[in-house]
């Protein structure tokens, strides 16, 4: 039937209300989206080794450079250049399903090769080392609540710089140190009753009094002091022994993932997470596919994988990453270790996640390629990593990131499609 002209521009008006009203709808449903996502942050402090967390299989100097810590059969494959470390098996998992990847050779703007200053610069942000005194993921919360309520939580014995600032943020303290040595597990611990945000998460179960019984007793008993014996943690007990502690502290460290997870899910719960975990220094007897350094990613790998599990549905609308101050040198060094380098491994991990290979180039381990004639060499400055995270993940808007977020950082391009 030929409408009038009359009819025309009755439809044309009514058109014109649908159109305003889908897109306030549509306004409505992106800001929800937005406001479901969530990411979680974790730092592994100490300088954990890149070239073992993702061993890079398909250069033919890997080997030669590694010798005896090299880890070849044994690795986890994910594709012909590069594998994953045998203790991450959950962490595998989830690449394989398209929802984890590797950042091989990333680095912040240090080069000084000092914990202290790359830690600094790692969670501060900035360009140069003590530049700024609160962090990067502090000033991202705080761009974000100018446009909707966002919630951050702190997990560990104090607040790490990423979190500290302006912006207000919860925060988990554990109720005491277990072993001044290995502070991972001090943050396998009760929670606080009487908080208003984390106490309803207590009450689900998902942290009780055995679980930091189990740290107490599991890892603390393995862990031992590296300035005054740098033999593998796994050296003391004897094999079965060793292996039980292992497996408490494992389901330990997974309990403490599903306990953020529980703080996440709380209707009005955080957004936004950060964990601190430390020992990752391995200066002596790192270990390949076993040993002290294989200890510690297991546990990483236990908390990755109670995040994933707690998180249950969730898990779609998260990304986690996981982060160093710095990486290890390429060469192995005269007492079966390695000493402090340059770039390292990231990962990226969640249902929120685009499927793909590694993130970045690789520079290769030819003697030419590497930094200082000692160092992997980075290619990807780290604060591209976070930038294109915080983007496309949480909305974060570009000019914030340029100059509130990373100070003085235009030059420095967000890494975009990831998520």
């Amino acid at each position: 039937m030929n409408p009038t002209r009359r009819h025309a521009l009755a439809a044309a008006a009514g058109f014109g209300v649908s159109l305003s009203f889908l897109a306030r709808q549509a306004f409505a449903a992106s800001e929800g989206g937005l406001a479901r996502r969530k990411l979680v942050f974790v730092i592994c402090r100490g300088g954990m080794d890149g070239l073992s967390v993702s061993p890079p299989i398909g250069d033919s100097a890997y080997a030669d450079l590694r010798q005896s810590i090299a880890i070849t059969d044994k690795a986890l494959k994910l594709d012909g250049g590069f594998a994953l470390h045998p203790a991450l098996g959950a962490t595998h998992a989830l690449a394989q399903a398209g929802e984890a990847r590797i950042v091989p050779a990333v680095a912040t703007p240090d080069r000084a090769r000092s914990h202290f200053e790359a830690q600094d610069v790692l969670e501060s942000g900035g360009t140069v080392v003590y530049g700024t005194s609160s962090g990067w993921l502090n000033r991202a919360v705080g761009s974000l609540s100018k446009q909707r309520k966002v919630e951050a939580i702190s997990i560990g014995a104090t607040a790490p710089l990423v979190m500290r600032g302006p912006t207000p943020v919860s925060s988990w303290s554990p109720g005491g140190v277990v072993d001044g040595e290995a502070r991972l597990p001090t943050l396998l611990q009760d929670l606080y009753k009487d908080d208003p945000i984390l106490g309803p998460a207590f009450a689900r179960g998902l942290a009780t009094e055995s679980m930091a019984q189990v740290a107490m007793t599991g890892l603390a008993a393995q862990a031992q002091p590296a300035a005054a014996d740098p033999a593998p943690m796994m050296s003391g007990p004897a094999p079965a022994t060793a292996q039980a502690y292992q497996r408490q502290g494992q389901d330990a460290a997974r309990k403490l993932g599903a306990t953020v997870a529980g703080f996440m899910r709380e209707a009005g719960g955080p957004q936004v997470a950060a964990i601190s975990l430390d020992g990752f220094d391995t200066h002596a007897n790192q270990g390949a596919a076993t040993g002290q350094l294989a200890t510690r990613l297991a546990y990483l790998d236990a908390v990755l994988d109670g995040l994933h599990a707690g998180l249950g549905a969730d898990w779609k609308d998260t990304v986690v990453v996981v982060a160093t101050e710095f990486g290890r040198t390429a060469r192995i060094n005269g007492t079966e270790g390695t000493d402090h380098g340059t770039a390292s491994t990231a990962l990226l991990l969640g249902g929120g996640l685009k499927a793909g290979g590694i993130v970045g180039d690789w520079p290769t381990l030819k003697s030419a390629a590497l930094f200082e004639n000692r160092d992997l060499a980075p290619t990807l400055d780290m604060r591209g990593l976070f930038k294109g995270v915080l983007a496309d993940h949480l909305g974060v808007e570009r000019t914030a990131l340029d100059s509130t977020v990373f100070p003085d950082s235009g030059a420095v391009r967000p890494v975009t499609g990831l998520v």
